[in-house]
């Protein structure tokens, strides 16, 4: 190798690698050495890290020398990530009609609501008190918060340490405002957590083009109804939802039950997977972020995560499993079968889902808040 040798750090969604040039390099050779590292034809590159800035090679001649540019490369790291696309989402079932909901799998979702206005901390880890009745309005008083909030040495998320991956798991909180379980999909599987309107018109439009499957046995109210209700800000989702957009994403979906520990798998068998975690009342999502030795510790944007896995990897699977046994720890979920809970119509009080869902059902009551 000569002296002039121009060697660049590139960081992709598989990992990282260095490219080596020499001087006579050109910008369009440039770029397909990018492609060649990435796998990606079509992506957006940043420079100067920590504190980085796009890098338009699209703006350059393809023939013009690396050495020329007014950047010098040598030496320098690259974050490469997958060209951002408008948000757009096929309504159009991937592998035909959606499988029926296992049965194994809980199908009372119990979304949260936002937290109050007055609230004055940000952190994660606040009360995410919710209804636990599909269709139920819920008041949550003051702070008596279940999950309890976690100590001050434990407010940042966890991460864990991927160095087979070149990166850090990490945990992407969603907003408590109905919508985090199609903000935790559509981040993953869309590219942005802004596409709730239009995952929840696939939720609806499935519902309605399969009664059979979705019946009012399995959504505990007619089909008309629940596609209806699934598309209002205040519906959340649960395992329902994540059967329907795993198929039509033809995409598995894993979501980890913090306070068990255990996997619910849908759409199983895809060659890739997103992962969420499920926190009784609230989903969250995993991502792994590209970090440096030991890599214990993620310091890059979100928008370079990666969220879509290769299902073969069980051992990132297991790692995200520890990553929610440091949230049990911390007691980041809602134990729902010992939630105690008010009916704010009769004044009734009542301990865990099943009991509210049974109330709901008898009486016709809707409107909930957390005991004291």
């Amino acid at each position: 190798m000569g002296n002039k040798d121009i060697r660049v750090r590139v960081r992709g969604p598989t990992g990282q690698s260095t490219i080596t040039l020499d001087e006579s390099a050109t910008i369009d050779e440039f770029r397909t050495q990018i492609r060649n590292q990435t796998g990606l034809n079509s992506y957006d590159v940043k420079y100067g890290y920590p504190a980085l800035q796009p890098l338009l090679l699209g703006h350059y001649p393809p023939h013009q020398k690396l050495v020329d540019l007014d950047i010098n490369l040598h030496g320098e790291q690259l974050i490469v990530q997958p060209k951002q696309q408008p948000t757009a989402v096929t309504t159009t079932t991937a592998g035909g009609s959606n499988p029926p909901v296992s049965p194994s799998v809980n199908t009372i979702s119990t979304q949260s609501q936002s937290p109050p206005a007055s609230s004055s901390s940000s952190s994660p880890f606040n009360n995410r008190a919710t209804a636990l009745t599909k269709g139920a309005r819920f008041t949550s008083p003051s702070s008596r918060s279940a999950p309890r909030r976690a100590t001050a040495a434990g407010n940042d998320p966890p991460e864990v340490a991927c160095p087979e991956q070149s990166g850090t798991l990490v945990l992407r909180i969603m907003p408590d405002d109905n919508s985090c379980l199609f903000r935790a999909v559509g981040g993953a599987v869309v590219g942005g957590l802004d596409a709730m309107s239009e995952l929840r018109a696939i939720v609806a439009r499935t519902i309605q083009q399969r009664p059979d499957i979705y019946s009012a046995v399995v959504l505990e109210k007619s089909p008309e109804d629940y596609a209806r209700w699934i598309q209002t800000a205040a519906a959340w989702g649960g395992a329902i939802e994540l059967s329907i957009l795993s198929k039509h994403f033809d995409i598995e979906i894993c979501s980890i039950d913090v306070q068990t520990l255990r996997v619910d798998r849908f759409n199983e068998g895809r060659p890739t997977r997103c992962i969420l975690v499920y926190s009784g009342i609230h989903y969250d999502m995993i991502a792994l972020s590209p970090s440096d030795p030991p890599f214990t510790h993620a310091d890059v944007p979100p928008e370079f995560d990666t969220k879509i896995f290769d299902a073969a990897d069980a051992g990132l699977l297991q790692r995200a499993v520890e990553l929610c046994a440091m949230l049990q720890a911390r007691h980041y979920y809602t134990d729902t079968a010992g939630f105690r809970i008010r009916c704010n119509t009769c004044g009734g009080l009542f301990l865990g889902e099943k009991e509210v869902t049974r109330h709901a059902a008898q009486s016709g009551h809707y409107d909930f808040g957390e005991a004291s």
